[in-house]
Formats: C-alpha cells, sequence, structure tokens
C-alpha cells in the first residue's frame, strides 16, 4: 500500500504529467493554469486548489483512485468513495450489470475489477473453466493468472502464443495508465509462467481469438470489455465487462448445443 504524505502534490502531479508525455506547457495550456505556476507546484512553491487539482486530474486521465491520492497529498479530504458492491447506492449498477451477464446468458460473460480479479459471472464461463486447478478457482479468482498459469486455461489454448501476449500486454498497460504496482507484479507473475509469445494471427482473423479446446473440439472466441464511463465511486470506476462471442460458425453451434434444454 501506497503512504500519502502531505506535500507530496508537487512529485505526483509532475509523476503523472510525464507518465502522460506533457510539457509544462502542454498541460498548462490544456487545462487554462499558468505555466510558472504550474512549476511552482509541481517544484512545491505553490500549493494547488481543490479546483485546480480537479481540473489537471481531468486533463491528465488520472483514475479516481489515484485522484483520491493526489488530494490526500494536497492536504484535502477523497472526492471519491469505495463502496462494496452490495452497497445499497451501487444496487442499481450491480442490477444492470447482472441484466447484462444474463442477457449474455449463451456465451461467456465477466464482470472484472482493476486487477482482472472476477467479481461476478454467468453459467456459461463453466465452459473456461473446465480441467482448470481448484486453487485457481479460489476467490477471488484472477482471470488473467486463470487464463495462462499451467493448471488453469493455458494447456487448452491452441494459440497461447497469441493469447498470452495479448492478454500481458493489456496488463502492462494498464499498469502504465494508473501507476498501480499490483498490476506490475501480476504482469510479472504471469509473465514467468511457462510459453512464448510467438504468434501470428491468421490472414483471415479480423481480432485476436482465443482459441480453446473444450471437450475434444476447438472453440474460437473473440471478446468485447465494457465500463460505466460516467462513474463517481471508485469500484463502479474500475469494473469492466468482458464478453466472449463466436469468432465462427462452428463455436456457435458448438455452444447452442451445450445450453441446457
Amino acid at each position: 500500500m501506497t503512504v500519502i504524505h502531505a506535500g507530496d502534490v508537487g512529485v505526483l502531479l509532475r509523476g503523472w504529467r510525464e507518465r502522460r508525455r506533457l510539457s509544462q506547457l502542454e498541460l498548462s495550456a490544456r487545462a487554462h493554469v499558468s505555466t510558472r505556476h504550474l512549476s511552482f507546484v509541481e517544484t512545491g512553491r505553490s500549493k494547488p486548489t481543490r479546483e485546480m487539482l480537479d481540473r489537471l486530474s481531468a486533463h491528465l486521465d488520472i483514475p479516481l483512485r489515484e485522484r483520491n491520492q493526489l488530494l490526500l497529498s494536497a492536504g484535502f479530504a477523497p472526492a471519491h468513495p469505495e463502496r462494496a458492491m452490495n452497497a445499497p447506492e451501487l444496487r442499481s449498477v450491480s442490477s444492470a450489470l447482472r441484466q447484462l451477464l444474463d442477457a449474455h446468458a449463451q456465451y461467456p460473460a465477466l464482470v472484472l475489477d482493476r486487477w482482472w480479479d472476477v467479481m461476478d459471472r454467468n453459467a456459461a464461463t463453466d465452459v473456461l473453466l473446465e480441467g482448470c486447478a481448484l486453487h485457481l478457482l479460489e476467490p477471488p479468482v484472477n482471470a488473467v493468472r486463470l487464463s495462462l498459469h499451467p493448471e488453469g486455461l493455458a494447456p487448452r489454448i491452441r494459440n497461447l502464443g497469441q493469447w498470452r501476449t495479448h492478454l500481458i500486454g493489456q496488463v502492462c498497460a494498464r499498469a502504465d495508465r494508473t501507476g498501480d504496482s499490483r498490476l506490475r507484479r501480476l504482469a510479472e507473475e504471469v509473465a514467468a509462467y511457462p510459453g512464448d509469445d510467438v504468434g501470428r494471427p491468421a490472414v483471415t482473423d479480423v481480432v485476436i481469438p482465443l482459441e480453446l479446446e473444450v471437450a475434444g473440439e476447438d472453440l474460437r472466441f473473440f471478446s468485447m470489455s465494457a465500463a460505466v464511463e460516467s462513474a463517481l465511486d471508485i469500484t463502479i470506476d474500475e469494473l469492466r465487462i468482458e464478453s466472449f462471442y463466436p469468432a465462427d460458425d462452428a463455436t456457435a453451434r458448438c455452444l447452442r448445443h451445450r445450453q441446457p434444454s
């Protein structure tokens, strides 16, 4: 857990600006703040107002969790709560997410948090879990770890090199965007699992498929991700729905036949 000290706000702001590859001039122009004042804030010679931090956070695309850290470092109270999924305030969003999972019942779909931990899933995801070691299915189940672990899906993924490169790249990209050390550790962990990063898509592929062997049949999926873009709560801000769709007619037919009558 990162310890935030009052007075670190300038260091944190400079770090976010550099992470976004913006100069002081570029950021000050976008946020309508003088370059001189921004420089003073970064060096600790001036204390930013809460309004200025909100404006800079928006232009730096800082996630809500890290915006709270920025506010704390400047001596302000956090602005964004982090509620449990079963909190009354989240009931409407939780219900909507469940409806989306149920509506997608024919195909696998999961609700994932920032670290790819599974928060909810539909019954169709059972097809992805067949044969996985029990210790990988103990909550919280991590979808990236489950996918690439040698006792998880990895032995059944026909294009493991390609899928592995795709997943690790996603984790690294989110770690870079958020500065989250837990994501960096996850990327390092799964990168150390057996397997290589080779593999090229077929000429006919328009998306990276997940090619998975299930009960002697090769199924091909592609995935789509959705998020609540207007979130003010950290929990909701970090949730993603990952929905899998058949990438060919054979997979669609197989999944239909697996549905309970």
